[in-house]
């Protein structure tokens, strides 16, 4: 179990610039990792999809 120190502990926690949220800046970002996310998340859903309808149209289609 961590204990924290009471500097840490008493230090509130500060409002963030809606803008700075947004700003596009380089390197490993709180930002970059949020949309690497969720490309991450849109390439995974549309290659199962692809793959779903690869496999229904292909299973109808043989000629056996």
């Amino acid at each position: 179990m961590m204990v924290e120190s009471e500097s840490q502990q008493q230090q509130p926690s500060q409002p963030v610039d809606p803008g700075e949220l947004n700003e596009w800046r380089r390197g490993f970002t709180p930002q970059a990792e949020i949309w690497n996310g969720r490309l991450a998340m849109l390439g995974l859903s549309l290659g199962l999809m692809m793959l779903i309808l690869v496999r229904f149209f292909s299973t109808g289609m043989s000629a056996s």
